[in-house]
């Protein structure tokens, strides 16, 4: 072959060979730079998970805190302050005391007042009722001075009575029946006692002196009676 072939298949030979290099240098550079991304993305993907995993473990270690605060006993408290909460519980104790006390002496003297009252005013009703009848026996009084009728005096009389004794009604007060009866000393005073006249007299009253009454099925007087024997 002549020389100047083997030249230029030499110089071609070594331009094929620069651009096969130039190539893979290229590739190796590309290659170079998707690995150096890829090695960026995972560090800052590693970064990421590493912060997040640092927050999940910083708020963990908030609620443990707050978990272990919680569930801390209380502090306990010092002599000092026990006395000072014991001083207060006591002066509380002596105003409350010294508040009934105040209140349960203007009870008293108020029901005392009012027991006073009504034991000074109690029987006003009761005398106010009582006027009509005084009333009655002052008219009767007066016709006995200008009428000569006996009979109409005494049913003048009888009606008052009646309704004297209506009145006595009224206020619970009902007369006691004593003659006949078994004498009982829880209602009898026996004054005298007479010979029965006859057995089955005997123990019982056979006369009654002055008549008793009750007031409320209370004894108001006891009856003065004669008792058998």
């Amino acid at each position: 072959m002549p020389p100047h072939y083997h030249s230029f298949h030499t110089r071609l030979l070594i331009t094929i060979m620069k651009k096969r290099y130039r190539n893979m240098s290229k590739k190796n550079q590309k290659h170079e730079n998707d690995m150096e991304k890829d090695v960026q993305k995972e560090a800052q993907a590693d970064e990421h998970n590493t912060q997040q995993q640092e927050g999940e473990n910083l708020n963990s270690t908030s609620e443990n805190g707050e978990t272990e605060e919680a569930e801390q006993p209380a502090k306990e408290k010092t002599p000092e302050e026990k006395i000072t909460e014991l001083q207060a519980a006591l002066e509380k104790s002596q105003k409350e005391y010294l508040f009934l006390m105040a209140e349960f002496d203007n009870y008293r003297k108020r029901t005392l007042k009012e027991k006073a009252d009504l034991i000074k005013n109690g029987g006003e009703k009761a005398m106010r009722d009582l006027l009509p009848v005084v009333d009655d026996f002052e008219r009767a009084l007066d016709a006995i001075e200008k009428t000569e009728d006996k009979d109409s005096l005494k049913d003048g009389v009888n009606l008052i009575y009646n309704k004297f004794l209506k009145y006595l009604e009224s206020q619970q007060v009902k007369p006691m029946e004593s003659t006949g009866v078994d004498f009982d000393a829880d209602v009898h005073e026996a004054v005298t006692t007479f010979p029965a006249p006859e057995e089955s007299m005997k123990g019982k009253v056979i006369d009654t002196v002055q008549k008793g009454y009750t007031i409320n099925d209370k004894v108001l007087r006891h009856a003065k009676v004669v008792v058998g024997q």
